[in-house]
């Protein structure tokens, strides 16, 4: 069972970080997942790949797919290539949409709200991750054992090819997740992930960059979806491929995010932490105002002792503040249960017999 990690929200993760899992097929996967095998033809699946100047990857990405998962619908979105991404696609047959909005959170954002699946998987266009490792993304959501899988570049037992500086980020940026958040994921930036459709369609996703795998992270862990990682190589990109990535810009974007995503979803601890600072400093300063005082019967420090009050009803307001908004939220995350419990039973009336 997934260990349950008590905090705002309850928190629920569960790891899978077997090194090697039996070799499978697609039509094992499915009977396991599936027992009844009237439902294998109900299980739609959507490969959806954001691209930017992909030329010379994403056809080698769309025929790997469509050999593995020849039953899954290859959706391709553009975003403003200026080289031949497009007409490569087409010519390999996948289904080519558009994203003019710069930066791959758009193009998330525009996939989730259009594709209409009961699988997802989503990869990178640029053919550094192993498609052959798909079945292995998509066996927890088939058997409904996790919302989303991510495929974990950074376990112990994968061989990831990274730069230094980049992994340097991602571990930078691995260990405060896990720190504020009290979960033990080992990849939070990885591209290559499965979901269902209830995370698709529910999740409220608003990032414009690089930032998406973050927030699609963060909020599932908010949400109390279960998370499941599941070992995977990170290949390189063959010559003549760069990464679209800026590490100074997209590094603060990321940060931002993680920053603005602690602040909404932990309104208590992010405030309550700036009040204790601010209470704490004002004692101090009031600690050698209150002395002199005592010694001496004056308060010759006039503006340090205002200042002191002033750091004191400052930080008593911010955990007012934490406390308040941390009720909201409570409120809030009990509002969308409801409506996500709503909504399912009305997908269920929907279906067809």
């Amino acid at each position: 069972m997934p260990p349950k990690i008590g905090g705002q929200g309850e928190f629920q993760t569960k790891m899978n970080l077997s090194p090697s899992l039996p070799e499978i097929d697609s039509k094992t996967i499915l009977e396991i997942a599936t027992p009844d095998k009237t439902q294998i033809t109900t299980n739609k699946i959507a490969v959806i790949i954001p691209c930017y100047n992909e030329e010379l990857t994403i056809v080698q990405v769309i025929n790997d797919f469509k050999s593995i998962l020849p039953q899954a619908a290859i959706y391709v979105y553009d975003n403003n290539s200026n080289d031949h991404t497009v007409e490569k696609a087409r010519q390999s047959g996948a289904i080519v949409f558009y994203e003019r909005r710069q930066g791959k959170g758009f193009v998330v954002q525009r996939m989730f709200r259009e594709i209409e699946a009961d699988v997802y998987v989503m990869v990178d266009g640029d053919n550094t991750y192993p498609p052959k490792e798909v079945w292995k993304l998509i066996q927890p959501i088939l058997k409904q054992e996790a919302d989303m899988v991510v495929g974990s570049r950074l376990t112990t037992v994968s061989e990831s090819e990274f730069k230094k500086m980049n992994r340097f980020g991602n571990k930078v940026f691995l260990w405060t997740i896990n720190y504020i958040f009290k979960v033990k994921l080992t990849d939070v930036l990885s591209g290559y992930r499965a979901f269902n459709r209830n995370f698709v369609k529910n999740l409220p996703l608003f990032g414009g960059g690089f930032e998406i795998e973050t927030e699609l992270t963060i909020k599932a862990l908010a949400r109390n979806y279960q998370i499941v990682e599941i070992p995977i190589n990170l290949g390189v990109r063959p010559e003549g491929s760069n990464s679209k990535i800026n590490i100074l810009r997209d590094g603060i974007l990321i940060s931002n995010m993680i920053f603005s995503l602690f602040r909404d979803y932990k309104p208590l601890t992010f405030f309550g932490a700036i009040g204790l600072v601010l209470m704490f400093c004002g004692l101090l300063l009031g600690a050698l105002v209150i002395y002199e005082f005592v010694e001496t019967g004056l308060i010759p420090r006039l503006p340090s002792a205002l200042l002191a009050v002033g750091l004191e009803l400052s930080g008593m307001l911010s955990l007012t503040i934490g406390l308040v908004l941390h009720t909201i939220v409570r409120r809030t995350m009990e509002i969308e249960h409801q409506l996500r419990a709503l909504s399912d039973k009305i997908e269920k009336i929907n279906q067809p017999d």
